[in-house]
Parts: structure tokens; C-alpha cells; sequence
């Protein structure tokens, strides 16, 4: 806690310097006073974040050396819990980073408020008061249908490549779950 703390003080205290230094835009003395000003808060604050992120290292050091010496069932939860933070740290971040290349190659962007607020108020009224469940304009079969139809080979081409991919990584997470390209590994059944 006390490292997010000072990281706190240290965004506030780069904030307050870009503030001030944009009012102070001037060439007089009192800019030269408000730019030492603020980078005197910077170096505090950056100051105060390493003394703390050194006091805070050997103290998390200590906690998972005790951690790792409990035996028995807690410790081997413990220690496999601990083999799997960091390809779990590495993983997420490569998917982070994949997932911001494949939004900037689609040019996608999350929607704004108000698209989440127009689309989910029919859902969360329809909770409130289940009689209005019938007046929601969900899609009909026969409206569903009728898009299917009426599509052109661009929609159609995309489509088939979504469901190539959906069938392709399940496929992937199935051998990985089974450790197996063929079949499940199971018991051996014998005829008498």
C-alpha cells in the first residue's frame, strides 16, 4: 500500500509541475522560480518512492522465503500458486499487447458511455420489471434469417474467418488440456 501511495504523491507532484510551469510561461524570474520549484517536488517525490519501494523489497522477500517453507499441503499449494505467477504475469502481458496491436489494425475503440447506457437500460429495466420483457425488440428467427440471406460476401467472408478462428482455438485449448492430439486419456477397458 504504501508504494501506491507514493506513486500517488509522485503523478501529483508531476502533475503540479506541468501546471505550473504552463501558468508560468513566462521569461521572468518568477518562471525560473515556479520550474525549480516544481522539479524540487519531483526529485522529493521520486526521492520518497525509492526509499519506499527499498524498504518495501526485503520485507516482500521475507514473507514469500516464510511462505515457501510451510510443508505439507498448504506448501505445496503455496509453491505451485508460486510456479505460476510469472508465465501468468508474462501471458497476460502478451495478450495485452496482442489485444492493442489487433485493436489498432481493426481500428477498433470501446464505445462511450452512452452506447453502454442505450444498450444495457432495456436488460437492466427488463430485470427490474419482468412484464416488459415482451416489450424489448429482440431479434426475431425470422429477422435473423432474413439477415443471413440478405448478406453480402464481405459479412459472409468474415464471418467464416470468425468461425475458423473460434474452431481453431478450441481445438488448441483441447490438446493442451489433454496433453494429446488424439483422444482423451482414460482407462483401459479389457474384455473377459
Amino acid at each position: 500500500m504504501p508504494v501506491t501511495a507514493s506513486r500517488a504523491v509522485l503523478r501529483q507532484s508531476q502533475f503540479l509541475t506541468r501546471r505550473t510551469a504552463i501558468r508560468h510561461a513566462s521569461t521572468g524570474p518568477e518562471a525560473s522560480k515556479a520550474k525549480e520549484a516544481a522539479s524540487s517536488a519531483v526529485s522529493k517525490a521520486s526521492e520518497g518512492l525509492s526509499r519506499v519501494t527499498a524498504s518495501a523489497g526485503p520485507i516482500l522477500s521475507n514473507a514469500t522465503q516464510a511462505l515457501r517453507k510451510v510443508g505439507g499441503r498448504t506448501g505445496k499449494v503455496i509453491s505451485f500458486v508460486d510456479s505460476l505467477i510469472p508465465p501468468t504475469v508474462y501471458y497476460s502481458k502478451v495478450a495485452f499487447e496482442l489485444a492493442k496491436l489487433v485493436f489498432r489494425g481493426q481500428n477498433m475503440y470501446p464505445p462511450n458511455l452512452a452506447t453502454f447506457q442505450s444498450y444495457f437500460q432495456p436488460l437492466i429495466n427488463a430485470a427490474r420489471n419482468p412484464a416488459t420483457i415482451k416489450n424489448l425488440n429482440l431479434p426475431s428467427t425470422q429477422g435473423i434469417v432474413a439477415r443471413v440471406r440478405n448478406a453480402n460476401k464481405k459479412e459472409i467472408a468474415f464471418a467464416g474467418v470468425t468461425a475458423a478462428e473460434v474452431i481453431g482455438f478450441f481445438t488448441v485449448g483441447e490438446i493442451i488440456g489433454r496433453m494429446n492430439f488424439i483422444g482423451y486419456k482414460g482407462e483401459a477397458h479389457h474384455d473377459h
